[in-house]
């Protein structure tokens, strides 16, 4: 018997006995909102507990010998598909002129509606003659050089009325694929390099009437991840009655991001700046839009986590015993609240 009454004493939730028990309207009312409030924060925690979190580490990037993806789509909405070309530069020395690994081209109508398509290769294909065997006679190599300048001054007089048929009709070109470079610091950019200066400047009269217009839809270094901010995407950058150069400075930041499933995804973000240089009276260069990347030394891997059992645990204990000890002390007080207001009332009508 000793022992069961120290166990008694040391009960903290001792129990009343039921007619010694006063239930009151207000009592009830308190309990229904004291059970709504701990319902809606048992959704909210079982939610915040199967939800995922990120966390950030940084170190040094020791990749090698890799490539980097650029994926672009940009739209030129006052420069024709014929005139465009995608030139890129880095500092290997490399140098490729109108590219052609995997970027296609969109013929568009002056309502931004698709009326042709055109891969850049077989550009490439059509631009580019074979060179001639030595071996063959004088004369013929003489009237075979013949030929093909009248074929070149042909198809450039061809060109040039497409082109300038095409500009007095609003059309334009939207620019898209992906640009495989080397991890390296370098440079590519869209503008009209890609034509015969003479060529180009029979359709546009001069540099200052190229408008370099364009609308970014989307430009990233490699596959998105759930939360990444692309800071061009959607940039519209349009010219009224003047023309220039545009230059685009990326700092591309090596990126890891972990599934909590274990995958990784190798890919990069990266933020930039921005400067225009309008064109002058007698500038020789023609305008462009450049897009010049260097890669940072750190790279950042970013990690989901799930949170612990036991944290949902303690998290939920602390906000339902919180809100039943606090219903518990509201529904006292207007109890009390109650009984001071009636009693006196109740005095008053005895007398």
């Amino acid at each position: 018997m000793g022992v069961k009454q120290a166990l008694k004493s040391l009960d903290a939730f001792p129990r009343a006995e039921e007619h010694l028990l006063q239930k009151t309207q207000t009592g009830a009312v308190v309990s229904v909102v004291g059970l709504l409030i701990m319902a809606t924060l048992f959704v909210h925690e079982l939610r915040y507990y199967l939800t995922t979190y990120t966390v950030h580490q940084m170190s040094v990037d020791l990749k090698r010998g890799e490539t980097l993806p650029i994926h672009i789509n940009i739209t030129f909405p006052s420069l024709p598909c014929d005139v465009l070309s995608v030139d890129a530069i880095d500092m290997s020395g490399k140098h490729e002129v109108d590219l052609d690994t995997n970027i296609w081209k969109l013929r568009l109508n002056s309502y931004g509606h698709i009326i042709g398509t055109e891969y850049l290769s077989d550009l490439v294909e059509k631009e580019h003659s074979h060179k001639h065997d030595d071996s063959k006679d004088h004369h013929e190599d003489k009237d075979q050089e013949i030929h093909l300048q009248g074929a070149f001054d042909q198809a450039a007089e061809d060109l040039i009325k497409r082109v300038k048929h095409g500009i007095a009709n609003g059309e334009g070109c939207r620019v898209f694929g992906v640009l495989d470079v080397q991890r390296v610091a370098g440079n590519f950019h869209i503008s009209v390099h890609g034509l015969n200066i003479f060529v180009a400047q029979m359709i546009f009269e001069g540099s200052k009437n190229v408008n370099v217009s364009h609308i970014i839809h989307d430009l990233s270094f490699g596959p998105k991840y759930p939360g990444i901010h692309n800071p061009l995407d959607g940039t519209e950058r349009i010219l009224h009655d003047t023309s220039g150069t545009f230059k685009y400075y990326i700092k591309v930041v090596p990126t890891e991001y972990r599934y909590i499933s274990k995958e990784v995804l190798p890919t990069n973000q990266f933020s930039v700046t921005e400067y225009f240089s309008p064109m002058k009276q007698f500038d020789r260069t023609w305008p462009a839009v450049y897009f010049l990347y260097d890669l940072s030394p750190i790279t950042v891997t970013i990690k989901e986590e799930r949170r612990s059992f036991l944290h949902f645990i303690t998290r939920l204990c602390a906000v339902l015993g919180g809100t039943f000890a606090l219903t518990g002390m509201l529904d006292r007080w207007m109890y009390r609240f109650l009984e001071a207001v009636t009693k006196p009332n109740a005095r008053s009508v005895l007398r």
